[in-house]
């Protein structure tokens, strides 16, 4: 008799878990990123952890801003930003202003693989932004400003009027070029605040701010909105008519002295019937 044959996958190892997680390891030769555990398997935030892992895997170079960010990951502004300030916290990212070889001021990332590890500083400018030097071209803070608003004490829109936060951080829901940074909703936001106090409302404002943008900015966006603040004329608001009662005033009921009927009149008397009988009687 022939043996049995089976194609039944065999029995795992005595030493494989019951339980939990089993790894299926392929050796990767190349499109792979090396991680340390403490990174991958840090407690908190799974956002946090998956930016980590996608900054990680991007080359030299490549733009790791809010708006970057944000096209990536189905994740909206608040959490991605969160990630950054975490990362930020815990020494595995860190933003530097620096000055290029052509005089402009830029803003590098730094994404270490440790935190602790540092790379070197370049000395520091005695007048990174003295008239002598070239025009600087700065990177704006792209931290969006409603993440930035809860961000701790030392936000800037602590003093703000929260009413014109909220304006100016619903323009970009019109246009989305009109995402703007902390410091920029914090330096507009007085002027928004004078509109509001003026009697506008905050769609009105909005439209104001957001129609008849051009095409193409030449400058930062918070630039023109800091214009249109304080060169338009202040708008006014629009007056309602005052409110009228158009219903008809009801005489009181009074009761006639030569009939006895019921009539309408200011004060009690005759009613109209009784009068025009007085009146034809006096001339007979």
């Amino acid at each position: 008799m022939a043996d049995s044959q089976s194609s039944a996958r065999s029995r795992a190892d005595a030493g494989a878990p019951t339980a939990g997680v089993i790894h299926v390891r392929t050796r990767l030769t190349a499109d792979f990123t090396v991680l340390a555990n403490a990174l991958a398997q840090r407690p908190g935030s799974a956002v946090t952890i998956g930016v980590a892992v996608y900054i990680a895997s991007l080359p030299d170079g490549a733009p790791v801003s809010i708006t970057a960010l944000c096209a990536h990951f189905t994740e909206g502004e608040i959490l991605v930003s969160r990630a950054l300030r975490e990362l930020e916290a815990a020494g595995y990212l860190e933003r530097r202003r620096e000055r290029l070889p052509t005089g402009q001021i830029r803003t590098r990332t730094y994404f270490y693989d440790v935190p602790g590890d540092s790379v070197p500083r370049p000395e520091p400018d005695p007048d990174p932004e003295g008239p002598s030097g070239p025009p600087s071209t700065r990177e704006p803070d792209q931290r969006p400003a409603t993440a930035a608003a809860t961000a701790g004490p030392e936000s800037t829109l602590a003093d703000a009027d929260p009413r014109a936060v909220a304006v100016l951080t619903a323009l970009h829901r019109v246009d989305p070029r009109l995402l703007l940074s902390v410091r920029e909703v914090a330096r507009l936001a007085p002027a928004v605040s004078r509109w509001l106090t003026a009697g506008l409302g905050t769609v009105q404002i909005v439209k104001l701010l957001t129609e008849g943008l051009p095409d193409r900015f030449l400058t930062r966006p918070a630039g023109i909105l800091a214009y249109r603040l304080r060169e338009a004329p202040l708008p006014t608001a629009p007056i309602s008519p005052p409110h009228r009662d158009e219903r008809p005033v009801v005489l009181p009921f009074q009761t006639c002295d030569g009939c006895e009927r019921a009539f309408r009149a200011p004060e009690p008397g005759r009613c109209r019937g009784c009068r025009s009988e007085s009146r034809l009687h006096a001339a007979a």
